[in-house]
């Protein structure tokens, strides 16, 4: 409670927004150019749409980690994760209480979220905040955007930046828990012949706060491109390759009492009853991006911007299972010296590649009264789902386990996306804007699933998506915007993939009847805002209204590899009011925060959980019901806020020691519920973090200390549910993972540029 106060004892004294600035080219020619690239997907400063800016500058002071959801913790409505409680492995954020598969992720105007999920796994792409130049962050569901709907919020990040000078640079930063991450890059600077080259590469690892949290994680960026005249030729290259601990399972509540950095992946017992830990209980995967851009200046008003993208993803996770049957990896049971084995221990591996193809272009006219951009894009998503079994104890090491394919199964996903969005000065200081957008989605699942189940399912969605609103700039100081949007997004591969499952399961037990009975969600979201702003004082408000109808949400249940299950619910809604501000009330002292007030609930809301006769013999039943009213919507707090003070005792000296600062933020959370039942028994505590930082720079040298999580606050942030009912007890069975985060830790940086 205390850090909500020092939250809104903030809020009122500064309470509303600021909009940060993106860093200009110092060549306009340049900048021009590379801002056709992602003008698609980018609002401009009169569109009436909820978004921040945020810098390379802030992005490198904001965290060492450079793990993006960390990096972008502090703006508004946003919450932050990681599985291992550091912030450097599996690391997700929400926006509004949107998940990872309702935020659209772009990067040049690329779509970067997977096509089948719908979810960007940051992990797969560390340190990418360290390698690009700008992020946009649109709440809401904002503009048209290629690829996943966005259907909460969306992030646009540009590489696209071309410095006029070289320059290098090297980062170094070690850490609590055996954090050690180092960052390399160059750059040639635009050459006379208007060639130029920049090159970054970065290695993060970590032990982690919990058990085998570990990660060995990898990024590299490389960027050849030409520019001459009215043409750009961009060429990007994207590297990540990660080796990270399994963390997904989370502990229950009453293990996190006895030992909160317990993990029980890859735990099992030898036949004396020991508990021994496999050592190679791992995620993995590497994934490569590749994107060729063409750009062309066909006048100072009009011009034209292509990009063909090629995404290759290899991955697997490994596990060590004990007691399993053999008839579960689709095994024989082996006769061995005349005695049968129906069960033993396996180690397997379950692994997917994939092959993205997307073809963007997009027009962009702009004569200074209107601003008009049309674009298509295509793509098409190749993606195989399969296991091998890499061992079993009753088989040993002779056994020939290449010759056995546990299971193979395909998604094959097109998409058609066109869209054309405008904005018209109509009046003095008055702009108005549309937005329409066509997005079409085929899908094709094939094949058997681990199980045997088959995953045969075809599908198909049209949508049309009309954004239109105002935006009033009467002085150079303040704007009032509004506007109105209608968005769809159609399920992931998972929401299918496990109606299917359960279909199947129902029918084993004489219950028929049960399909893949999912609908799209659909969304109208009202923006109403206010912004202020000076050289010393930039401030803003903004009321929104997003409300739901079939919206798939969580039941609180995860399947064996961590997805969430949902389901469709008829009516719900997301309304709040953002308020936010930054104020540099003298040169040495700039005050900063942001706070979210909102109200999530679900009209009417049927909880299902599976149903037995009894907790003896667990005979399936088939699935038990309670119905709710105005219940809240599960993760998704009704208050968030943060507050920073930054000093710079310093600033009116001539010497280096005026770029020294200490800055202090504090982020509170509040209650969350892990289900949608509103229920206390499984809600996660609200929770207050503060973080501190130092930093100074003389000459090419930048030295900066961080402690996270400065009060040493023990406290969990995420959390999942499964729940089952027996009959003859009348009593739940509830299982339940919860996702503890560091207490206080500390990381140093050292940076060299030139």
């Amino acid at each position: 409670m205390r850090g909500f106060l020092f939250i809104a004892a903030l809020s009122v004294l500064i309470p509303f927004s600021v909009q940060g600035a993106e860093e200009e080219a110092a060549d306009k020619k340049v900048e021009r150019l590379d801002s056709v690239v992602v003008s698609s997907s980018r609002a401009g400063q009169n569109t009436p749409v909820t978004f921040t800016m945020v810098g390379k500058d802030e992005l490198r002071r904001s965290n060492p980690l450079n793990s993006l959801p960390m990096n972008l913790a502090l703006q508004p409505s946003v919450v932050s994760v990681n599985e291992g409680g550091t912030g450097l492995g599996y690391s997700k954020m929400t926006v509004r209480g949107s998940k990872g598969s309702q935020i659209n992720v772009t990067l040049n105007g690329i779509t970067l979220n997977d096509a089948e999920s719908q979810e960007v796994f940051w992990v797969n792409i560390p340190a990418l905040s360290s390698m690009i130049s700008s992020v946009q962050l649109q709440r809401g569901l904002g503009t048209s955007a290629n690829g996943a709907g966005a259907f909460g919020a969306s992030i646009n990040m540009s590489t696209a930046a071309v410095s006029p000078e070289p320059s290098a640079s090297a980062e170094m930063s070690v850490g609590s828990y055996g954090t050690f991450i180092s960052t390399f890059a160059v750059g040639s600077g635009l050459t006379k012949s208007g060639v130029y080259f920049n090159a970054a590469y970065s290695r993060g690892l970590t032990d982690g706060y919990i058990r085998n949290a570990y990660a060995d994680v990898h990024s590299a960026m490389a960027v050849l491109g030409w520019m001459k005249g009215d043409n750009s030729l961009r060429l990007t290259y994207l590297m990540g390759n990660q080796k990270t601990g399994i963390t997904w399972e989370g502990i229950s509540l009453e293990q996190y009492e006895k030992d909160r950095r317990y993990n029980p992946a890859g735990e099992y017992y030898d036949h004396m009853g020991n508990v021994h830990y496999y050592d190679n209980e791992t995620d993995n995967y590497a994934q490569h991006h590749l994107q060729l851009n063409y750009t062309h200046s066909f006048s100072d008003r009009l011009a034209w911007s292509t990009t063909f993208n090629y995404t290759r993803g290899d991955g697997y996770y490994e596990n060590y299972k004990a007691g399993k049957s053999f008839s579960k990896y689709m095994m024989q049971n082996p006769v061995i010296n005349g005695v049968e084995y129906d069960e033993g221990d396996f180690i397997t591996r379950e692994a997917l590649a994939n092959d993205y193809y997307v073809l963007n272009s997009d027009l962009r006219y702009n004569d200074g009264k209107l601003n008009l951009t049309a674009g298509i894009n295509l793509s098409r998503y190749d993606g195989d789902h399969f296991g091998r079994v890499l061992w079993s104890n009753v088989l040993g090491d002779s056994y020939d386990y290449d010759s056995h394919r546990w299971y193979l199964n395909r998604g094959l996903k097109h998409e058609a996306n066109a869209f054309v969005r405008g904005e018209m000065l109509v009046a003095d200081g008055l702009t108005a804007y549309a937005d329409l957008q066509y997005r079409g989605v085929w899908l094709n699942m094939s094949g058997p699933e681990d199980d045997g189940v088959l995953l045969d399912h075809k599908d198909n969605w049209q949508f049309f998506n009309p954004r239109a609103g105002l935006s009033w700039r009467w002085s150079a100081s303040s704007r009032l915007y509004a506007s109105a949007a209608l968005g769809h997004r159609e399920p992931g591969r998972s929401d299918i993939k496990e109606l299917i499952l359960d279909a199947n399961k129902a029918a084993s037990a004489g219950i028929e009847g049960r399909g893949v009975d999912i609908k799209p969600e659909k969304m109208v979201d009202i923006e109403l805002g206010y912004e202020y702003s000076t050289e010393r004082l930039a401030l803003s408000a903004n009321l929104y209204l997003m409300e739901y109808w079939d919206m798939l949400l969580e039941t609180g249940k995860l399947s064996d590899v961590g997805y969430a299950i949902k389901e469709n619910v008829p009516r719900s809604w997301r309304r709040g009011i953002e308020l936010a501000a930054d104020w540099n009330a003298f040169r040495w002292l700039q005050f900063g925060g942001n706070i979210t007030l909102s109200a999530n609930k679900i009209r009417a809301y049927t909880a299902y959980c599976e149903m037995y006769d009894n907790m003896n013999d667990w005979n399936y039943l088939g699935q038990h019901k309670v119905d709710y009213e105005n219940t809240d919507i599960l993760m998704t707090p009704s208050v968030v806020g943060m507050a920073s003070v930054t000093f710079r005792p310093f600033a009116f000296m001539a010497n280096s020691l005026k770029t020294a600062y200490v800055t202090l933020n504090g982020k509170y959370v509040g209650k969350q519920y892990y289900d949608n039942t509103s229920s206390k028994e499984h809600s996660i505590p609200a929770y207050f973090t503060g973080d501190l930082s130092l930093g100074y720079e003389i000459s090419s040298l930048a030295f900066s200390f961080h402690v996270h999580n400065v009060f040493n606050r023990k406290y969990y942030a995420d959390a999942w549910l499964w729940k089952a009912y027996f009959i003859e007890e009348d009593l739940y069975y509830c299982d339940e993972g919860i996702y503890p985060q560091a207490p206080m830790n500390w990381m140093f940086k050292v940076s060299w540029k030139f």
